[in-house]
Formats: C-alpha cells, structure tokens, sequence
C-alpha cells in the first residue's frame, strides 16, 4: 500500500513530498524527476510564472546509487522565486504588510478564512494554490517508474477548452504519442482542435479573462481483476474519481462513456464479452476499462473537467471580511488557461492510484517480487 503527503506553500521556501510504500528496487533519477516537472509547466496560456520557476529538487531520503531502498521517498522541490517572498512568507513571528482582505469567488479563499479564522486570504490561497501540484508530479513519477516495470504506462490528453473540443470519434492516443502531445502548445493528440483551442485562448485573454476544460487519462496494461468490488472504498473507478477530483479547479470527473451511457439503452450501453483463443476480452470499452468497481484488462479512461481559473484579471465582486463593505476581488499573477498542466497532474494522481492498487494487490517488498506476482497473476488470466 502506498501513501503520500506534500507540504510547503506556494511562495514557500519550497515544496516536499513523502512517498511511503514504494518496493525496493525501483529506478529513481533526479533527471526523470526534473522531466516530470518540466512537463508540468507545459500548455498556452500559462502565466509569467512558468517561465520564472525552475523547479529545483533534491532527493532527501529514499533512494541510493538510482533505486529505491524502500524506505519512504522524500524529495523537496525548491521555489526559484522565494528569495522576493521572504518577508511576507517568513515563518518567524510578524505580520504581512499587505494581508488580502477580499476573497475570490471561486476560489478556497473566504471558506478558508472562515474556517481557520484569519483575515488575510494569504493564509489560505498559498497552499491551496495548484503550485501544490509540482509535489504530486514527484509522486506520479515514482508510481509511473513502479507501473512500467510490470508493462503498464500512462498518457494524457487536452480534449477541450472552452467551446472548443477535438473530434468526437478521433483514435485515442497510446504512451508512444506522449511526445507529440507534449509538443501541442495545448497537449492536444494529433493537432486535432488544437488551432482552435489556441484560438480561445486568445479570446480569453483579450478579454481579460479565463477558460476552463477538459482533459483525459488513458492507462494501458492494468491486468484485469484490480481494485474490488467488496467495499465502497476499495472500488478502482471510486478511487480515481476521488484522486482526479483532489486536483484543484477540477468539478467534474467522467470514467468511460459514463454521461452518454445514461442516455444509452442497455442494450447498446455494455460493453460484450468474448474469448480470442487465450483470453476474455471485449468488443467495445465503454465502461473505460473498469466494471464493478475492477479492471477488465481494457484501456482505462477517465476525463476530468477543469472549471476557469478564479483568479480573474476583471476582478468579481466580493466583500471585504474586515469592513465587510463589498468591494472588488483582489488579483494575483495567474495563467489565462492551465487545462494543458492539469492533464499532466490528472496522469500523476492516476497512476498513483494505479500503483497503489496494484501494491495492494500483488504486494512485494522488492520490486522483484512485485513483478514475480504480477507475471504469476497474468499466467492465471490466461489459465482460467
């Protein structure tokens, strides 16, 4: 069983990241970390940030001469920009000199300072901010290093911005497309919309506004028979839903056709079932590789969708929480459109669930006996 906590804020010192779980044996690098983070900070649209932060990382704990020892992985992600935040994100006694005092709507900002009872948004929007997604990215890649030793791999796609979208009935993508679609100013597979994505954006900055999305997670090679049907909490298609919606600005999570489906006859809403000579296999993937809460040994798909960012450069109205007079929101240096990000943080919490299911499953102290167990599993699938 795997499990991760993050810590830091946004203008931080920096970010860290706690991985337990994790067999011995795995392959680490600090390169394949600084990979992962590079792709993160991908997308049009994104801020001045992105060009500013270079994502620093030092692995603490965890990993010697390139492998995992499997004691928990600690890496911390450092903020380039901190030396310009060290007054007013000092964690010695004082106070900000500037306290933001009128909460964004749409954002954890007037929640956050109800609940933790502070007037000043600072407290709340520095670690609820989705910088907090550059110490998932380390998690995601650990689990992705873990998945492909036992032939399981990842890929994630932008299918729509704004009122723009990709050809309904376009060929979904396979991990050997990952470097075309990070390619895509907007991490679209095959340049399908992509003009016309690119195009919104536009709009939406002239505007001096911003756009929201949607983006899909393909998994390949999860053996059928992962994740359970026996409890609430141990259903696969619950677990992934529960991650991709953990990712902040994300509303909406759909595994497979599921919206369409509910529209769909039974009858043409399944996916049928028959035997290639060694083993089970489907005749369509509608149900997005899960049914019952497990893996068919399909493709699993899942999409999430992407509100607008609330930090707005035409500020809403709001109220001040001291003189409770309404004023406008405050603004703070934000993307136009960060769909293209969120799908690279959509494929990192996907495979985190991923791996951590499959720990589950198959167990191992050593990744040798990971991949023993799984190899033994697959024999039994084609044995039945």
């Amino acid at each position: 069983m795997l499990r991760f906590l993050t810590a830091g804020e946004s203008h931080g010192p920096g970010l860290v990241t706690i991985l337990e779980g994790l067999p011995s044996g795995i392959p680490i690098s600090r390169e394949g970390i600084a990979a992962e983070l590079a792709r993160r900070r991908l997308g049009y649209g994104r801020g001045r940030r992105m060009t500013l932060e270079k994502d620093e990382l030092e692995i603490m704990g965890g990993v010697r001469f390139g492998k995992t020892l499997g004691s928990p992985l600690a890496v911390i992600v450092r903020n380039t920009e901190w030396p310009r935040w060290q007054q007013e994100m000092s964690a010695e006694p004082g106070e900000s000199r500037r306290p933001l005092q009128t909460p964004r709507p749409g954002h954890a900002d007037l929640a956050g300072m109800i609940k933790y009872d502070t007037r000043d948004a600072k407290d709340i929007l520095e670690r609820a901010s989705a910088r907090e997604t550059a110490a998932r990215t380390v998690v995601g890649y650990a689990c992705k290093q873990l998945l492909k030793t036992v032939g399981n791999e990842l890929v994630s796609h932008v299918v729509a911005i704004g009122d723009a979208e990709t050809t309904a009935d376009a060929a979904l993508p396979t991990p050997a497309d990952q470097d075309v679609i990070d390619v895509s100013p907007v991490r679209a597979f095959g340049g399908d919309g992509e003009e016309a994505m690119v195009a919104a954006i536009e709009a939406a900055k002239a505007d001096r506004n911003t756009l929201g999305g949607v983006f899909e997670v393909l998994a390949y090679g999860i053996p059928i028979g992962v994740g359970s049907h026996v409890h609430w909490d141990r259903r696969l298609d619950a677990a992934l839903a529960s991650a991709l919606m953990s990712i902040q600005a994300i509303k909406g999570v759909e595994v497979g056709d599921g919206y369409d489906v509910a529209a769909t006859p039974g009858s043409r809403a399944h996916d049928e079932i028959y035997h290639d000579g060694s083993e089970f296999n489907r005749v369509t993937n509608r149900a997005g590789g899960v049914e019952g809460g497990m893996s068919i040994g399909d493709v699993i798909r899942v999409r999430a969708a992407m509100k607008p960012i609330s930090t707005v450069m035409r500020p809403l109205d709001t109220v001040n929480v001291v003189t409770k007079e309404a004023e406008k929101a405050f603004r703070e240096r934000s993307d136009v459109c960060a769909v293209p990000a969120a799908a690279v943080v959509g494929e990192q919490m996907v495979a985190y669930v991923l791996a951590n299911e499959l720990q589950r499953k198959f167990g191992g102290d050593s990744l040798a006996e990971f991949v023993d167990s799984v190899a033994a599993y697959r024999k039994h699938v084609v044995d039945y």
